[in-house]
């Protein structure tokens, strides 16, 4: 059982607030793929970031922060719905609504509580996807550079005008 928080911040706002939760649950359960809303929504209650559990955390959870879902008004892209009722945190180059185009993914450091500034490193050193694991996952980018061996012996000038030899 985790520790209930006790110092709290009334700033924080409610999607960074959620942001913050699902980076923890990542964290504490790194070999899941995702969390159910009723999951983050838990450990939003114990965590306490904030003086009390806010109505709002709820919504954003389910609709506001997630970046696969029409806005809301909200165009955050923080969550990404897996399947109906789990969310995970929001990573390129998953699909996102294009209304949520310049929606926001992470919080600003300056705007979260100083014990949680470092699941923004955790999030750009391990949880974000390296361009290997992009390549891996992509069938098309895993194509990348398998016709250079179509003119190995020439150029492709020279390639081109062999193709085009005999056209009027």
């Amino acid at each position: 059982m985790h520790k209930v928080r006790r110092r709290a911040r009334a700033s924080v706002r409610v999607a960074d607030e959620v942001w913050i939760t699902a980076a923890l649950l990542h964290r504490e359960f790194p070999e899941r793929e995702d969390f159910t809303v009723a999951e983050i929504l838990d450990r939003a209650r114990r965590e306490v970031i904030t003086t009390e559990l806010r109505p709002g955390v709820y919504p954003h959870i389910v609709q506001h922060c997630v970046a696969n879902r029409p806005p809301s008004p909200a165009r955050y892209r923080m969550l990404f719905e897996t399947r109906e009722g789990s969310r995970r945190l929001f990573r390129y180059p998953d699909a996102y609504h294009f209304y949520r185009e310049d929606g926001k993914i992470l919080p600003l450091r300056s705007e979260i509580p100083a014990e949680h500034g470092k699941l923004l490193d955790w999030y750009a050193t391990e949880y974000q996807l390296s361009t290997e694991q992009l390549i891996a996952r992509d069938p098309l980018l895993r194509l990348r550079g398998s016709g250079k061996a179509l003119w190995a012996d020439e150029s492709p000038d020279d390639y081109v005008r062999r193709l085009r030899e005999g056209w009027e």
